[in-house]
């Protein structure tokens, strides 16, 4: 079965790195989303790369709108089919912050928009996406070409963070963002129990905690952050992709940190 990757979003930040990173380093056909600009999008992964352009496709994806997930789902249906196909590799990492200090500069309109980013969007893309990973009595072969680069086992990784910890949680603050990335951690074990069910040990899902990354995410809080641990999005997209090499099959319905360790629920 020739493997696939999903990454969205993927113009800018994070998801734009690991998008690169997998066009350079394997051999599979790549799908990466963006909310707009569709061709410029493509255009940028591409640029300067020294790939066969043929393996990307970018489609239309709105985290907040699900009819441009499905419809994303739809359009990859009829690229892969499931007989000779299989997702193997998908970052889910959509981002919101607003970061509230104390519980008077809660904005409910802020806070809903924020859980249905960071929470309900992945949720969405897990419903219609999960249909393209490895069924329990798929036969996919490590030696295949295509695999370079892959983990061993089918993996989709949804972006959460360390502040969704609740056991980690010991300054407060980032109410809607802290709730909405501790939903992030519940939904991947709770699709991860689906996988153990659905796939065995050909798929897992897992949580990741990337540090502080030098986007538009984090921008405001760059100088809070101590030396030496505010990362390039380069390096991180590195890291997260060996992470999940590392975890495996044992590491599945957990959330871990871009240094291998695992963040605490």
């Amino acid at each position: 079965m020739t493997p696939w990757c999903l990454i969205s979003p993927a113009s800018r930040g994070i998801g734009f790195s690991l998008a690169r990173r997998i066009l350079q380093t394997t051999n599979a056909p790549v799908v990466a989303t963006a909310r707009k600009d569709v061709d410029k999008t493509r255009q940028d992964l591409l640029d300067g790369l020294d790939v066969d352009k043929e393996r990307l496709t970018v489609l239309n994806v709105d985290i907040l709108d699900e009819n441009t997930i499905s419809g994303a789902s739809e359009k990859c249906k009829g690229k892969f089919t499931s007989r000779s196909s299989h997702l193997h590799l998908a970052f889910i990492v959509p981002g919101l912050l607003f970061p509230e200090k104390s519980p008077s500069q809660i904005n409910a309109n802020d806070a809903l928009l924020t859980f249905r980013t960071n929470t309900l969007g992945p949720m969405l893309m897990l419903k219609h996406f999960a249909p393209f990973l490895p069924r329990k009595s798929s036969s996919v072969s490590f030696q295949d070409q295509m695999m370079t680069g892959l983990p061993r086992t089918s993996t989709v990784a949804v972006m959460s963070a360390r502040v969704g910890s609740i056991s980690d949680n010991k300054l407060g603050g980032w109410y809607s963002y802290r709730a909405s990335k501790a939903g992030v951690n519940q939904v991947v074990k709770t699709f991860d129990n689906h996988l153990r069910t659905a796939s065995g040990d050909n798929a897992v899902a897992i949580g990741l905690h990337p540090g502080t990354v030098k986007t538009g995410l984090s921008k405001d809080f760059w100088g809070n952050v101590k030396e030496g641990k505010l990362f390039e999005s380069n390096w991180v997209a590195e890291r997260l992709i060996n992470v999940i090499e590392d975890v495996g099959v044992e590491g599945r319905g957990r959330c871990w940190a871009w240094d291998g360790t695992e963040v605490p629920p």
